[in-house]
């Protein structure tokens, strides 16, 4: 087969947890599929440093920007100059204009219930999204879905028969086992001038995330429950959502919140290593690889219960209520005080992470290519 694959959201710093599932399932499939021709559409900068495995793989650059026209009504002339069998589109945003056989993968429904500030001014960008998906799910030959979270909400929202959707797990990158030495995290401390325990988010800076929550329930923490901690909110601040920088200005604890932007990967199990606990206090999280990668680190986790994270972390995390502070800070002060659930955590983590492999995830999803080829 020749095999399209949407990939201008490849790499960790292109788009949140897209970029990464993209790197990795892509990495994956050019090892175990030895027989189908794969072609790859790229935006620069991933355009210019993505080397080919082998002859079987193609790059081509088309450097369009998601959600965009030129996506809608360039792309699909561009995919159709290369006759390909079958298109792979990991993302909802598949051009409503492209006649061929497809299929997508739904990561989550967020924009649905929080549509970001853009969309909620423009009238012509919420009939976008929802043109765009509803068309692109009617007409998928096949959906995957990263958690059955995902796969409920899509067939209770956008009334989609569950047998077009099969639910893939994501893996998860294998170094984060590793134990880091006691002398590098005290370095690394210094760096980030982190002088008390900590707590530890890290992921995209928008309003779904719920951060303005957390530094709630954080201020509570340090007023009610007299816990001398520090906050470290990880990831680019984002200016469509300036009440969350303000929320951290505003704060009478704010010499105790840091904020050391982009992480880059060598450093991020330092930062699950180094923390207290990890908090994802979401109101929508279709997967949540991150609080997997704290998991691997031994890092017990603090999360929405209304997102997939009780699919994904089971009985190996506390959960709390993300529309309530106090509730936050309650669950948080359990986690971080609760030294036989961290226990627990580190000897049955290994366990609920078997669960969460990229080699099985490239495996199914080549099943799937092959299916409906």
């Amino acid at each position: 087969m020749r095999i399209g694959i949407d990939t201008r959201m490849y790499g960790a710093e292109s788009t949140t947890g897209i970029g990464v599932y993209i790197k990795n399932l892509t990495d994956h499939l050019f090892l175990i599929d030895q027989k189908n021709d794969y072609f790859l559409f790229m935006n620069d900068p991933a355009y210019s440093n993505f080397r080919p495995l082998n002859n079987r793989v193609n790059k081509i650059k088309v450097n369009l920007p998601w959600y965009s026209w030129s996506e809608q009504i360039k792309l699909p002339k561009i995919l159709l100059n290369y006759r390909l069998d079958l298109v792979h589109f990991p993302h909802f945003n598949a051009p409503v204009l492209y006649p061929k056989k497809f299929l997508l993968t739904i990561h989550d429904i967020t924009p649905k219930f929080f549509p970001g500030p853009k969309v909620k001014k423009s009238a012509i960008r919420k009939f976008g999204y929802s043109l765009t998906i509803n068309s692109a799910l009617r007409r998928a030959k096949k959906i995957i879905t990263v958690s059955n979270h995902t796969k409920e909400n899509l067939v209770k929202n956008f009334l989609i028969t569950s047998k077009k959707i099969e639910t893939i797990y994501l893996g998860f990158d294998q170094s984060f086992l590793q134990v880091t030495p006691k002398n590098k995290l005290i370095e690394f401390k210094k760096k980030y001038q982190l002088i008390k325990p900590f707590i530890f988010y890290l992921g995209v800076w928008r309003d779904h995330k719920n951060l303005t929550g957390l530094i709630k329930a954080f201020e509570i923490l340090k007023k009610d429950f007299n816990l001398n901690l520090q906050l470290v909110l990880g990831g680019k601040p984002d200016p469509a959502y300036p009440e969350i920088l303000e929320a951290v200005k505003k704060s009478e604890f704010k010499n105790d919140i840091v904020t050391p932007g982009f992480i880059a990967s060598d450093e991020l199990p330092l930062f699950y290593q180094g923390a207290e606990a990890f908090i994802l206090p979401s109101f929508c999280e279709g997967f949540g690889l991150v609080a997997l990668e704290s998991l691997a680190c031994g890092t017990p986790v603090a999360a929405s219960k209304t997102t997939s994270l009780p699919e994904m972390l089971g009985e190996l995390a506390l959960y709390f209520d993300p529309y309530d502070p106090n509730d936050i800070a309650k669950k948080i002060y359990q986690i971080v005080t609760d030294y036989n659930f961290r226990a627990e955590v580190k000897k049955n983590g290994p366990v609920q992470l078997k669960k969460f492999n990229w080699q099985t995830c490239a495996q199914k999803t080549l099943v799937i290519y092959e299916d409906i080829s």
